[in-house]
């Protein structure tokens, strides 16, 4: 599982919102995100990027480097 957990999530839906894979989606009875298909995750870290309370953690053994373009 590339996704760890998400504590202290307000319900905000930017990591729904960003995941390409749909591996998060809203708890209807805690209005909160839940890893629902984790191994649907493609470790591309929006989630975590768009998450405003910092509230994702990342696995570290599948996680990989940010990559970003400066061309």
């Amino acid at each position: 599982m590339a996704i760890k957990s998400i504590n202290g999530c307000i319900g905000c839906e930017e990591c729904i919102k960003s995941c390409p894979t749909d591996v998060l989606r809203l708890n209807p009875e805690s209005k909160k995100a839940e890893i629902l298909y984790p191994e649907d995750c493609q470790i591309c870290h929006l989630c975590r990027m768009y998450c405003p309370v910092d509230a994702i953690t990342i696995s570290p053994e599948k996680t990989i480097p940010v990559i970003v373009s400066w061309g």
